[in-house]
């Protein structure tokens, strides 16, 4: 995929192609389960080089076609729910989501094509709910535990996630399991945990990036339990 720059508004030129049916909506890279499959009303794609070792999982694009008789000027915007490759692609596309990029009644036609040229730029995600935590469904109490972050808004990349160990008065980082499920072996019992998000706005490559810490207290309770989701009441 092209790298260079668009022409206008920061816009990158790539190319896109799809799932083979509007329910083969990939999510497993990054772990959202059937969050993935409903979020942003299922526009959403695989990536490969923006997946940055998941970092990239719950980034917004906005994505435009470059076909003029066949593709609308404003495109659509995504989210990242998966890792994938396609030939000289940098969107896997869900088939809703590349239907979305044509005018009205040329979805068909535009299908047709399999691969198409894109340009695409990074935008904020906007969500009605604050970033909630979910634990994940592997999780054990209280010797395991297992998170991953979603309703992930604005244009950050959460790259570092951490736990408050009173006992030992220091902050401990978690392991990327993959995609945005983070976990941690024992990790504090016997009191609420507090966490903290090392967040880099548009991304690590970004050599203007801004590098800063969200630490919320208190966001999971005592008796956690494998499968809640609990508000952090923060939007990014």
């Amino acid at each position: 995929a092209s790298l260079a720059q668009g022409d206008n508004d920061g816009y990158i030129c790539s190319r896109a192609t799809y799932y083979g049916s509007p329910d083969c909506i990939g999510n497993p890279s990054c772990g959202y389960g059937e969050y993935g499959r409903t979020v942003y009303n299922g526009e959403v794609s695989g990536v490969s080089r923006l997946y940055k070792n998941g970092s990239g999982c719950g980034a917004c694009y906005q994505v435009r076609c470059k076909i003029p008789t066949h593709c609308s000027e404003e495109g659509t915007k995504i989210v990242v729910t998966d890792y994938g490759e396609g030939h000289e692609t940098d969107f896997i596309l869900s088939a809703r989501a590349y239907s979305n990029l044509a005018l009205p009644n040329l979805a068909p036609q535009l299908l047709a094509y399999g691969v198409i040229d894109v340009e695409y730029k990074r935008v904020p995600c906007t969500y009605a709910s604050n970033l909630v935590i979910k634990v994940h469904h592997h999780s054990h109490f209280p010797t395991y535990f297992a998170i991953l972050p979603i309703y992930q808004a604005g244009t950050y990349d959460i790259t570092d996630v951490q736990l408050w160990l009173e006992y030992c008065k220091e902050w401990r980082g978690m392991r990327r399991v993959y995609g945005t499920v983070w976990d941690m072996e024992n990790p504090p019992i016997g009191m609420p945990i507090n966490m903290r998000f090392q967040l880099v706005s548009g991304g690590a490559a970004n050599a203007n990036a801004e590098v800063k810490w969200l630490q919320i207290a208190n966001v999971i309770p005592t008796d956690w339990k494998a499968g809640v989701a609990y508000d952090t009441g923060f939007q990014l």
